[in-house]
């Protein structure tokens, strides 16, 4: 089985590293890196012919530790501060009952030895062997990261193997479908916090679409640093999807399509024509589309999220009050 997973492992070359690659290599959202450097000052020190920008190993290092504390539950902009003050944080107490998963890159070559050992518990069959993976990719990586480097290359993988084999192998990607999803469930959430903040974000797959395990490792992700978040599953037909918008009044809803014969473009329609509230001040929610489904056929002035810490980012930002 070709589990591959190339992972930044050398030092940045002499005229540094690109923004997208730096945010691989530390599991964030290119635009979180942007945002950074708008908001805070944690830009790159050099800019490649002025314009592009070119992160070296001390860029990195700074930006290694305002994950660190962010990850520990520090406000960005107040680790962003501490970390350009070369200040010591007081420590941050985790929430109750929440396990800290904190978001960090694997280590070099580690992405393939844990792709590889998922992946042969998949073929044996052996839940139990998958479930004690899963799980100590979730607690050691965060959700973001293990998701990108680890579930989803096997589960790619086995996609193939599936494709090549025929209904022979399909009883491994139920069941590692099973195993994934259970695992995404037991990641804890963190209460909404009661005071005003980020709206709810509805998720829900397209109109016959049945594929839904991206969609619940966002779902998951979202309640993991208290976003709401209400996740309607697989294929929701568009009458029940444009109900369930109405009676939510969620500020976000994000569609996902895994094949093109499932993404249309006339569901976003009717969900972005969807109001609520009292009149003269009704709301209508931002509409985001997500999957490969959707390549090539995105609705015009759809928005798309490219990728789990992509999704995270921009619903963070959409459903901000």
């Amino acid at each position: 089985m070709d589990l591959t997973g190339d992972l930044l492992s050398k030092a940045p070359p002499e005229g540094g590293l690109t923004t997208g690659a730096v945010a691989r290599l530390l599991g964030v959202a290119p635009t979180t890196l942007r945002s950074w450097d708008r908001r805070y000052g944690l830009g790159p020190a050099a800019r490649e012919d002025g314009r592009h920008r070119r992160w070296t190993a001390a860029d990195i290092a700074t930006l290694r530790a305002v994950c660190r504390l962010t990850s520990a539950g520090l406000p960005p902009a107040e680790a962003a501060r501490t970390v350009l003050a070369g200040e010591t944080p007081a420590p941050v107490a985790p929430a109750p009952g929440r396990a800290s998963r904190a978001p960090v890159p694997l280590p070099p070559g580690r992405a393939r030895r844990e792709c590889r050992g998922l992946a042969r518990a998949a073929a044996r069959l052996d839940g139990r062997t998958m479930d004690e993976l899963l799980t100590g990719a979730l607690d050691r990586y965060g959700l973001p990261v293990a998701w990108d480097e680890v579930i989803m290359p096997v589960l790619h993988a086995v996609g193939r193997r599936w494709e090549s084999a025929g209904e022979r192998y399909v009883e491994v990607e139920h069941l590692l479908s099973w195993h994934v999803s259970g695992a995404l469930r037991r990641v804890p959430a963190q209460p909404p916090s009661p005071s005003p903040g980020a709206g709810l974000s509805l998720l829900a797959c397209a109109p016959g679409e049945t594929h839904s395990l991206a969609l619940e490792a966002l779902a998951a992700t979202l309640a993991h640093r208290g976003l709401p978040v209400s996740m309607f599953g697989a294929a929701l037909p568009a009458e029940a999807l444009v109900e369930a918008v109405r009676r939510t009044g969620p500020d976000a809803v994000v569609l996902w399509a895994q094949s093109p014969d499932t993404a249309a473009g006339g569901t976003v329609d009717r969900v972005e024509a969807v109001e609520w509230g009292v009149r003269g001040a009704r709301r209508r929610p931002a509409v985001l589309v997500a999957g490969p489904g959707w390549a090539g056929r995105r609705p015009p002035g759809a928005r798309h999220l490219s990728g789990l810490a992509h999704a995270v980012d921009v619903l963070a930002t959409v459903t901000a009050r």
